[in-house]
């Protein structure tokens, strides 16, 4: 049965140089940056850009507008005779413009830009590692979509190898030496395979559909996926984005930490205030005056009954936290690695069973086909042979994309794509 085999290599050879390719990579990069997640990364960074220019506002002059206007029912009177000092009206107005500026803030501004651009690195990371985590999906997709693209060139083989024996057995028909209506079963068969066409393309349209929308581009049915060649290290060494991720959130959570070891610390503001009245400053000067004062003035929360050094014990206990997330990570990756080595040579070992099936089967193959030309069997006996040699030859295709696909998500669950 040489001739199936070399059907099968020179129809991929010819479909992969006739047709568009797509490549697993290909479908990794587009995922990564077609993906709607994707826009996630762009609208943290404009939006930390924004946060950033309000946490820089603090450096800039403060401005606060008043007024009032009040009635009193006492004012202040000055109780000796003869001294010409009309009392302040009951009614009194007053409008006033404050002007405060930080002169020193204890580095609370930096402090606070850092944890913000910490907080944006923090949610970058979590996009790209939900990102990351979309390609196991993909490379289901991927390999089933090869699969089927497998199965139809070895149904193509097939229907091959049955039309060119349906010449032979009607030639047969025609001289004698083959029973009448072996034909017939032949042609009943090719029927079968030509279903067996209909519902792969059918599969195969559903899933490059799927991948499309995942990966963002329309894929033809024409497009041929290339099956990859895929090296895995199979050790225990980890380099998933989700380590990163871990190590991000504890910078996040020490500069959370350094924000407010300065919220405490005494802030220096210069101000002044401008404002018109009645009364202005002078209070016994009964009129409308305009006024101004300017000076220093400090901010220093002494005391606030231990809120902060309490929120930086909470913060000592997140980490804590982390880093138990980190070890839970590590041993649940570690045991599914485990898991997919043990899956990698377990289907080694089938393939290589395979291969010594497929030899035993195209040796009685080759049997039935000597005994169907000579008459001695009938067309359903040969049907029969054939079709146990396609079975175990999709079996062998199988197993040879499970491995692909099992390589393929070790190498994801590693952090190797």
């Amino acid at each position: 049965m040489k001739q199936l085999s070399n059907y099968l290599f020179l129809l991929m050879s010819l479909g992969a140089f006739a047709q568009e390719s797509l490549t697993l990579n290909d479908c990794y990069h587009l995922v990564d940056i077609n993906y709607p997640l994707v826009q996630q990364t762009d609208l943290l960074e404009k939006q930390n850009a924004i946060d950033i220019e309000a946490i820089e506002t603090e450096r800039l002059p403060q401005l606060n507008l008043a007024a009032q206007a009040t009635y009193q029912s006492e004012v202040i009177e000055i109780p000796l005779p003869d001294t010409g000092i009309i009392p302040p009206n009951k009614d009194q107005y007053r409008a006033t413009l404050t002007v405060n500026q930080l002169i020193y803030g204890g580095g609370l501004i930096n402090s606070s830009i850092d944890a913000q651009t910490a907080s944006l690195k923090t949610k970058q990371k979590q996009v790209e590692v939900n990102l990351y985590q979309l390609k196991k999906q993909l490379n289901q997709l991927y390999f089933s979509i090869l699969l089927l693209q497998e199965n139809k060139a070895l149904l193509e083989a097939k229907r091959e190898q049955l039309e060119a024996k349906l010449k032979e057995v009607q030639s047969g028909i025609k001289n004698g030496t083959v029973l009448p209506s072996s034909d017939k079963v032949l042609e009943a068969e090719l029927l079968k395979i030509n279903q067996g066409f209909i519902e792969l393309d059918l599969n195969r349209a559903s899933l490059l559909q799927t991948l499309g929308s995942l990966i963002g581009k329309e894929i033809s049915s024409a497009t041929l996926l290339q099956n990859p060649e895929i090296t895995s290290d199979l050790s225990m060494e980890l380099y998933r984005p989700e380590l990163e991720l871990f190590q991000l959130k504890k910078e996040q959570i020490e500069t959370s930490d350094q924000l407010l070891s300065r919220q405490n610390l005494p802030k220096v503001y210069g101000f002044a205030d401008g404002g018109y009245g009645n009364p202005g400053l002078n209070p016994l000067d009964n009129s409308f005056q305009a006024f101004y004062v300017v000076g220093l003035k400090v901010n220093w929360n002494v005391f606030d009954w231990n809120a902060t050094k309490k929120q930086r014990e909470s913060l000592s206990i997140n980490k804590d936290i982390i880093d138990t997330e980190t070890n839970v990570f590590n041993l649940n990756t570690s045991i599914e690695l485990q898991q997919q080595q043990s899956e990698i040579e377990k289907i080694s070992g089938f393939i290589t069973s395979d291969i010594e099936i497929i030899k035993l089967r195209k040796e009685v193959l080759n049997a039935a086909d000597s005994q169907l030309r000579n008459g001695v069997i009938t067309s359903s006996a040969y049907i029969m042979e054939l079709t146990n040699l396609y079975t175990d030859e999709n079996t062998l295709i199988t197993h040879k994309i499970q491995l692909e696909l099992a390589k393929a998500n070790y190498n994801i669950i590693q952090g190797q794509k």
